[in-house]
């Protein structure tokens, strides 16, 4: 009778009295932010911010590694959100990288974020060199990894490194810890090429390659769908916006199926 009761205490404690799901008032600060840039907060009619870290389960008191944070679309949330009570560790380019290219891709991030102390001061810096170099965390001490975008990047790696990459992963993950991952979605139907050339990928190839490390999968939302993108275009996933890579060609019909449909899908370390 006692675990039926502390089911219900934790149900009650998550939807509320009213069978709601309780906000996250916090995150919604975050999101409507004034240091975030305004481009940025342009795109969330596409991205979903809100929808997709409420989805992954994100707390402001979890220890959070953002892999490939990019331009910092998502840290530009993710570290006000975490900033009082939590922690954020973006996993990018090695500061003290043999690359040259990767090196100074390094020194971009720290002056972003060295630009706005007031906000990014407290944001961790972790290694992520796919291929070749992990350090994002000690091991079991995160309790949830998060990549928006990025799977496509890495497949060229090949199947060993790849089966590496997410075993990094898993290692820093707590038991229970959260892998989250957003990625532009290939139809089943069409042919999934071993480099991920057009940016697309396959639902359930995304899922293998977690799956392979020992994750399970917890579930997909499809807060991020747009079924108008049928992933055949000109260039790939690129032709749409933002990139919008094939210029005045066709920009119009880009411009109207939007940003690519895309999977979400939360995994979970045993």
């Amino acid at each position: 009778m006692k675990r039926y009761v502390l089911a219900a205490l934790a149900t009650t404690m998550l939807f509320g009295a009213t069978g709601a799901v309780l906000a996250d008032d916090a995150l919604k600060a975050a999101i409507a932010a004034p240091s975030r840039t305004p481009d940025n907060v342009k795109r969330d009619v596409y991205r979903h911010p809100y929808e997709t870290l409420t989805f992954f389960g994100i707390k402001p008191n979890m220890t959070v590694v953002e892999l490939a944070p990019g331009g910092g679309w998502y840290t530009e949330i993710l570290a006000p959100y975490l900033r009082a009570n939590g922690k954020l560790i973006t996993g990018g380019s090695d500061l003290a990288s043999p690359n040259e290219n990767e090196r100074k891709s390094a020194e971009r991030w720290m002056a972003r974020l060295n630009a706005k102390p007031e906000v990014y001061n407290k944001v961790a810096i972790g290694v992520f060199s796919p291929g070749r170099k992990y350090e994002l965390a000690p091991p079991n001490s995160v309790d949830m990894v998060v990549t928006f975008r990025n799977i496509h990047n890495w497949i060229p790696l090949g199947p060993e490194k790849m089966k590496d990459l997410f075993g990094n992963l898993y290692t820093v993950l707590k038991p229970g810890g959260v892998l989250g991952i957003e990625e532009h979605r290939l139809p089943a139907s069409k042919p999934q090429d071993d480099k991920a050339s057009t940016g697309y990928m396959h639902e359930q190839y995304v899922i293998k390659l977690a799956e392979a490390a020992g994750f399970k999968f917890a579930g997909k939302s499809e807060v991020n769908a747009n079924p108008k993108d049928t992933a055949d275009h000109k260039n790939g996933v690129w032709a749409l916006p933002p990139t919008l890579t094939n210029g005045a060609e066709d920009r119009a019909k880009y411009q109207a199926i939007g940003e690519s449909d895309r999977m979400t899908l939360k995994f979970v370390k045993p």
